[in-house]
């Protein structure tokens, strides 16, 4: 007769499910090179200009999709972008233009990234009324809003929270900062689910 064995099976404890990507990183630079910003509009057609309303020229980049403030005095603000090659890859584009109209840029432009927005799920339902009234810094007006706004002050880090789990961090300056203040959000909901 063979002997029974007991299977032995591993209890696995249930970790919360996050997952976050990039969905806009906005960026400064300066090309060191005063910009034509009339004769950049005149000859682009991908650009508006309007410096009775506004003093910067926007340009609109079909790929990678993003957007450029660029203003006389060659600073530049770029948006849109989803990766920092993808940001690499405008502000190329936005030298390739100026070329266009006699503008030489001979400098590599030095990025600085001002902010990065990141969207994602904690894997979690979240009761918003609740932590409306047990988190500091927040901010919930229902009927006006169905995501609840929560500074996370120590990571520097806003986010919206939705009651299906979803969540958008905003704030942070790298991919590797919006993934940590992610993981701080998740210890502290969990504290005070």
């Amino acid at each position: 007769m063979a002997k029974k064995t007991a299977k032995k099976t591993k209890v696995e404890v249930p970790t919360t499910e996050r997952d976050l990507q990039i969905v806009n990183i906005v960026v400064s630079s300066s090309l060191e090179h005063t910009i034509p910003l009339e004769k950049m509009a005149a000859t682009l057609s991908n650009t508006e200009y309007n410096p009775e309303q506004f003093p910067g020229l926007v340009i609109r980049i079909k790929d990678p999709k993003t957007s450029a403030l660029i203003f006389s005095s060659g600073k530049i603000v770029c948006t849109g972008a989803r990766s920092l090659q993808k940001v690499e890859e405008s502000i190329q584009r936005i030298i390739e233009s100026l070329q266009k109209i006699g503008i030489k840029i001979t400098i590599k432009p030095k990025i600085t990234v001002q902010n990065m927005v990141a969207s994602g799920s904690i894997g979690m339902a979240l009761n918003l009324n609740s932590l409306a009234m047990k988190l500091p810094n927040t901010e919930y007006e229902p009927e006006q809003f169905p995501g609840l706004v929560y500074k996370l002050i120590e990571a520097k880090a806003t986010f919206l929270l939705f009651s299906n789990g979803k969540v958008v961090c905003t704030g942070t300056k790298s991919e590797e900062e919006a993934k940590q203040a992610l993981d701080k959000l998740i210890v502290i909901l969990k504290k005070v689910q």
